[in-house]
């Protein structure tokens, strides 16, 4: 049995893959991933950039945009939708039979309405519809403006993924978005709360990589995995009693924490630290290819933060005493988002100049 099956069976935590490219949809690569236990898939704007330049398999469906005088915007969409459906219907059978815990794939909106509530909705949206799968997510950022439209895409009943929470107080403020949407949502139409699901990804190693050069060495390596240990306990407060257990009661799913940025940055760290530090049931961790493959081989499935909270508090108080960890955040958050955008600006850019190459 793979450590990744383990990871889920023992560990009570699910594996997504964070990858997607269009020929390792094709030739068996992602499914031989979910056959050894991968659960799910998240994409980003990144990852489609890299596969645009990385490999051949898009030039045909470019080509055929070029010759029926396509955009760059509209060809890139195209590209991502399909990308992301073939996905989804992979993952079909395991959504299934999950009962809805999993099978997800993930879509993000563009990056660069990250601090429009109006646009991100009115996008998320229409890409929910057109891709017409209920295992879709659409990633929003937790952006202010993203947290307001995560609550209104949820009172709307669409899957959504929050991506780039980098600290507590801006996961807080998710919850609460989740809650509220739900909470709507249950007014207006009750039987959908089953079937919306939301997961929110509270990103590790960036902050490790940010403030280690600030820590002590004693603290170095530890102020990630500290943050998002309170943020998983942050999860279990929030999702036991009071007004959830009323939308629970009603089939509402909780929004289970995903650890993302799960690579090590710092080659001194073993490479599966953000993976085997943070193992607990009701959460996800989405997996770049190298980390997941180190993991299925040398990592280990047991759940571990129950017994490091009292630990986290400790190392999470000292942390803070050093740093400013709300400006930390707000920093991460401002380039994360920024990278995401240079990013499909990147992309945008090389899809119009092959259009250009095959008119």
């Amino acid at each position: 049995m793979s450590r990744l099956v383990d990871l889920h069976a023992r560990g009570g935590q699910s594996p997504w893959l964070d990858y997607l490219r269009r020929d390792h949809l094709e030739d068996g690569t992602i499914a031989a991933l979910v056959s050894r236990g991968v659960r799910g898939l998240t994409s980003n704007p990144s990852i489609f950039e890299a596969a645009l330049r990385s490999t051949g398999a898009y030039d045909a469906p470019i080509a055929q945009a070029a010759r029926a005088g396509g955009d760059a915007e509209g060809t890139f969409w195209d590209i991502a939708c399909g990308d992301v459906g073939a996905a989804a219907d992979l993952f079909a059978d395991l959504y299934r039979e999950s009962g809805g815990e999993d099978g997800y794939v993930s879509i993000e909106v563009d990056p660069r309405l990250a601090h429009d509530a109006e646009g991100t909705v009115e996008q998320a949206v229409s890409l929910w519809s057109r891709l017409d799968r209920p295992n879709v997510m659409i990633k929003v950022p937790a952006t202010p403006a993203g947290v307001h439209a995560v609550e209104e895409l949820l009172a709307r009943a669409v899957n959504v993924n929050v991506t780039l929470i980098f600290g507590l107080a801006r996961y807080a403020e998710v919850v609460g978005a989740h809650q509220r949407g739900l909470e709507r949502l249950a007014a207006s139409d009750p039987g959908a709360l089953r079937h919306t699901a939301s997961v929110a990804s509270f990103f590790v190693s960036r902050v490790d990589s940010l403030l280690d050069p600030q820590l002590p060495g004693h603290l170095r390596g530890r102020a990630a995995i500290a943050q998002a240990t309170l943020a998983w306990s942050l999860f279990r407060e929030r999702y036991s009693g009071g007004s959830w257990r009323a939308l629970a009661d009603r089939g509402a799913m909780a929004q289970r924490p995903l650890w993302a940025s799960t690579s090590t940055k710092n080659p001194a760290y073993p490479d599966t630290l953000y993976v085997d530090a943070l193992v607990a049931p009701g959460t996800v961790n989405t997996l770049p290819l190298g980390t997941l493959q180190a993991f299925d081989d040398h990592g280990s499935p047991e759940p571990v933060l129950e017994d490091g909270l009292a630990s986290a508090r400790d190392a999470w108080a000292e942390v803070s005493s050093v740093v400013d960890v709300a400006a930390a955040a707000s920093r991460l958050e401002s380039e994360g988002v920024a990278a995401f955008e240079s990013s499909i600006d990147s992309v945008l850019a090389a899809v119009a100049s092959r259009l250009a190459q095959g008119r």
